[in-house]
Parts: C-alpha cells; sequence; structure tokens
C-alpha cells in the first residue's frame, strides 16, 4: 500500500512539474514580441543614378606673420625715449627708443677740436716747408693725424645714429620688453614688430596628394572665426623634403582683411577636389552593409525591402561606385537598416 502511495505522489508531482513548465512557457510566449507582418518599416532612401566621382580633401593650417623681428639695439646705454606700446600700429623708419648719447657727442667735439689744432699745424707746416723752415715729413705726420682724427669721429658718429632705434617695416607692436630708464646692453631685445598686412597659411599635405598642388595656384580659405567668409590666397612655397610621415609643409599667402581681420595663429583651412572617375553609377555610402569583403544593400522592390550583394569600385568621402548588384534607377535604404529583413514592407520616407 505504502508502495502504491509513494508512486502515486510520485505521479502527482512530475505531472505539476509538467503542468508548470508548459504554464511558464505559454506565459514567455506572451511576452515575446511578435512583429506584425503587414506593419511597414520607415526607411530613408537615395536613387542609384550616374555621377562625377570627385574626392575632396580638407588640409587645417594656422596663420603665421608675414614678417616678424625680433628690435634688438646695435648699441648699449640708458633708454631716454620710448614711445611704443603693446598693440599700437607703427610704420616703418618710427622710433622705437632712444639710447642716450651725449658721452659720444662729447668725445666728437673734443675730437673736432682736435682736429682744427691739425689743421691749423698743417696750414704753419706747408709755409715752413717752401722756406726750407722744418721737413716735410711734419706735413706728413700732421696729414695723417687729420684722417684718423676723420675715421674717430665718422666712428662715434656711427655709434650715435645705432643709439636711435628704429623699427625696418610697418607692424604692429605685439611685446614690449624694456620702460624708459632701463639701461641695456649690445643686442638686449627691445621690442618685437610683427606685421600681418600679409599672413602666410601653412598647410601638412600628405606625399598623395602634393602634386596637385603647385606654386602660384589661387585657392579658397575657410576660417573658423570667419565661417561666412572666404578668402582667396595663393600658393609661395611647396617643401621641397617632407617629415617623417611623409607631410609636406605648403605656404599659402593670404592679404588680410579690413571687413574680416585675421590674426597670426588663427586656424584656417583649403579643401583640394580631386576628380575620381567620370560618370558611374553611384550610391550613397550609408547604403552599403556587411563587410568590405561582402558589401550588401536593400533595394526598394514592389514595396518591400530585398538583400543584393553587390560589388564595389572607386570611393569617396559621399559615395560608393557600384560595378554589380544595382542598376540605374533603383531606391536603395541609406537609413534603417537595422529594422530590415529580406522582404520587409517598407514605407520609404
Amino acid at each position: 500500500m505504502k508502495r502504491i502511495l509513494v508512486v502515486l505522489a510520485l505521479v502527482a508531482t512530475l505531472g505539476l512539474t509538467a503542468w508548470t513548465l508548459v504554464n511558464n512557457k505559454k506565459e514567455v510566449e506572451a511576452k515575446i514580441y511578435k512583429p506584425d507582418a503587414d506593419q511597414k518599416v520607415g526607411v530613408r532612401t537615395a536613387v542609384a543614378e550616374l555621377r562625377n566621382l570627385s574626392q575632396e580633401t580638407e588640409f587645417l593650417g594656422s596663420f603665421s606673420p608675414n614678417r616678424e623681428i625680433e628690435i634688438r639695439p646695435q648699441a648699449g646705454g640708458q633708454i631716454v625715449a620710448l614711445p611704443i606700446e603693446e598693440g599700437q600700429t607703427i610704420g616703418a623708419g618710427k622710433l622705437i627708443a632712444k639710447l642716450d648719447d651725449e658721452q659720444l657727442r662729447y668725445q666728437i667735439e673734443a675730437l673736432q677740436v682736435t682736429l682744427e689744432g691739425y689743421q691749423n699745424d698743417l696750414k704753419r707746416y706747408e709755409n715752413l716747408v717752401k722756406g726750407d723752415a722744418t721737413p716735410a715729413i711734419n706735413v706728413e705726420r700732421t696729414q695723417l693725424s687729420i684722417r684718423s682724427t676723420h675715421a674717430q669721429i665718422k666712428q662715434l658718429q656711427k655709434q650715435i645714429a645705432n643709439t636711435t632705434i628704429t623699427t625696418p617695416f610697418s607692424g604692429i607692436v605685439t611685446d614690449k620688453m624694456v620702460e624708459k630708464g632701463s639701461v641695456v646692453s649690445l643686442g638686449t631685445p627691445i621690442a618685437k614688430v610683427t606685421d600681418i598686412s600679409i599672413l602666410k597659411l601653412v598647410v601638412q599635405v600628405p606625399e598623395k596628394a602634393i602634386n596637385q598642388f603647385h606654386v602660384g595656384q589661387s585657392l579658397s580659405i575657410d576660417t573658423e572665426v570667419y565661417p561666412a567668409a572666404h578668402f582667396v590666397g595663393r600658393i609661395s612655397m611647396i617643401a621641397a623634403q617632407g617629415d617623417a610621415a611623409h607631410n609636406y609643409p605648403v605656404e599659402i599667402t593670404v592679404h588680410n582683411s579690413g571687413a574680416n581681420p585675421l590674426r597670426a595663429g588663427m586656424y584656417g583651412s583649403i579643401a583640394n577636389s580631386n576628380k575620381v572617375k567620370g560618370q558611374t553609377l553611384a550610391i550613397p555610402r550609408q547604403a552599403i552593409i556587411g563587410s568590405e569583403k561582402q558589401p550588401q544593400v536593400y533595394v526598394i522592390e514592389n514595396g518591400k525591402a530585398a538583400l543584393r550583394s553587390v560589388a564595389i569600385g572607386a570611393t569617396t568621402n559621399e559615395y560608393y561606385e557600384i560595378t554589380k548588384g544595382v542598376k540605374i534607377g533603383d531606391q536603395v535604404v541609406t537609413s534603417g537598416q537595422i529594422n530590415l529583413q529580406n522582404g520587409t514592407l517598407v514605407s520609404a520616407q
């Protein structure tokens, strides 16, 4: 009797377990999303058509000044005049600084007195030589002394000229390194003058694209600071040697604009269009799915998505050339492929 009860209990337990599993399976299946086969999936599409494929490459660089110089004196002394301020526009030949030249002028004055004495001696010796009252060598010595004194005066005049420090070209005072009253020595930096009337945009061009540029070529330049303005530059230099990464510096000169003034250090970019291929069947890059070895594309056929394998030819930033799998006029899916399967009903947006 006990054995029968055990068997019955075991059967009941198995039955209850089986019922629970079946019931749980139904609940899980009820929770699983089952797509409506008649519901259309919204996608975006483009038409496969003939295009001239061209590759536009952008090269970014920064502007540098046309000329920049650190003003250094060719003499030493105390600064007695410094009529400049940072940010000031200054013309060519204008005074940057004046050094004290008082001692040099005193030396010239003393030499001029000496020279006057030599000249008087020369007149006396010339008269005495005529009467054989003195040797002719005294005349020669006095003439040499006069020449030596003239040379000393010229040297001092040159030193005095060096105490007046001027700018060699027009520009902006971008740095003032001393103040009036400072004592400077030969070669001490006084100020920096920067000429930005013309700017140089230097970009790094890779080896594969360098032959697309030539000296004298005009290019359109865009800037971040003036996105609506376009500047025109001209290539002034292409480096003869590249760096370790096979990039070649290309220098483009551009005249600064009064309406949209550029400054050294700002970013600028040039775009270069290179024709990749003539008229060829092309579709947007976004239409391609799958791997590079097995590219595929969804084509809309009778309101359904049809998955096709394609062959890719030339490529650009925006388009792929299609050599097999798609024909002219086919409508290809460019967005929403993740929700598609072969045969899914679609609604093109």
